[in-house]
């Protein structure tokens, strides 16, 4: 099924690849997401929302395996403080539910902050829009498609 995720991508000509899985509405985590399409959890990034206190809504991609570093993604921003949006805003500021959110064909601009580990692999998985598909990418294509910043935004799980 193509998405506007991968249709953002045939636009810019950027090589992918689309895998559907099984989704399983209690378990929508990365790593579940991850072994569902045959990638190890550090190269299946999610991407989450979050409002800055100065520069307000950005999305931060990190791998499944990890969490967001707050205090690493204000300094990022230039914000002095950012916090994860809560649930509820996710939608109506994405128009993406939880476990389908992507920064591909996002309905505003909002700036996209990607952590550095994406660069160290061929290949990554992020979310094609929708839950069950994923798209995988070259991580510098993705960086392009998306207007990225990257920076060391993520930190181990705790």
């Amino acid at each position: 099924m193509k998405t506007n995720a991968a249709r953002v991508l045939d636009q810019l000509g950027i090589a992918y690849e689309l895998r559907e899985y099984e989704v399983d509405p209690d378990h929508l985590e990365a790593e579940v997401v991850a072994a569902k399409v045959g990638l190890p959890a550090e190269q299946v990034f999610k991407t989450l929302v979050a409002k800055g206190d100065r520069h307000g809504v950005c999305l931060a991609v990190v791998p499944g395996d990890q969490s967001l570093d707050l205090k690493a993604l204000a300094r990022l921003t230039g914000d002095r403080k950012v916090d994860t949006v809560p649930l509820k805003e996710v939608q109506p500021l994405t128009g993406y539910i939880r476990g389908g959110v992507t920064a591909l064909a996002r309905r505003k601009d909002y700036p996209v902050y990607l952590d550095e580990t994406a660069l160290y692999f061929d290949v990554i998985s992020v979310s094609a829009g929708v839950r069950g598909t994923q798209i995988f990418l070259a991580p510098g294509d993705y960086a392009r498609a998306v207007k990225a910043k990257t920076g060391a935004i993520a930190r181990p799980k705790e």
